[in-house]
């Protein structure tokens, strides 16, 4: 690049106010800050969807996978366990509840059905006792190795979105801008202020 070229394009450079960059830089800065807060917003909103889906189910799924693919596609929208988090950010703890309760449904019937069937196999293992006191331990041993118990992991029902760094929206692009427009500002303000080189 020669010398002229060089003084032209300072020349131009500084015909443009470091001050218009800052503005924008300011401006730029704002919206992205409103848009993350709107995104963390609306992450609100689709949560407490799922929440109130939960409790009266209702949809469950639907709200799950909505609030899912707008956490995973928007920044500030993190619904993960941090390093001090102890439980998952989504519980659904009335649709776990629900279940809980039907599979104990489930085991009570299939339990007192054992009981039926204990009988019947300590019978058949001792039919010379007519009394039957000594098939009392035979039956509760029985019951105690086959009896269903209610197990519904609650790990099923718990759940944690992470949210990307960057996404496209205007967050993101707003956030792009800021960053472009600073560093416009610091160059404009580096050539603004470069001390001016007579051409020679």
């Amino acid at each position: 690049m020669n010398k002229q070229h060089s003084h032209y394009l300072w020349t131009r450079l500084r015909v443009i106010k470091p001050g218009y960059f800052f503005a924008l830089t300011i401006i730029s800065g704002v919206i992205c800050l409103f848009a993350l807060r709107a995104n963390n917003e609306h992450m609100v909103r689709l949560r407490n969807a799922v929440y109130a889906a939960d409790k009266n189910n209702t949809n469950v799924t639907a709200t799950l996978q909505q609030l899912r693919s707008y956490v995973t596609t928007h920044m500030n929208t993190d619904l993960s366990s941090g390093n001090g988090s102890v439980y998952p950010p989504i519980q659904l703890k009335y649709t776990y509840q629900r279940a809980l309760d039907q599979e104990s449904q489930t085991a009570l019937s299939a339990n007192q059905a054992l009981y039926t069937d204990a009988q019947t196999y300590c019978q058949q293992q001792d039919t010379v006792d007519f009394s039957g006191r000594n098939r009392v331990p035979c039956v509760e041993q029985y019951v105690e190795t086959h009896a269903k118990l209610p197990t519904v992991p609650a790990a099923l029902y718990e759940f944690s979105f992470i949210s990307p760094s960057w996404s496209p929206d205007l967050a993101g692009w707003s956030l792009v801008a800021t960053i472009l427009w600073a560093v416009l500002f610091l160059v404009g303000l580096s050539y603004f202020y470069w001390p001016k080189r007579p051409v020679s």
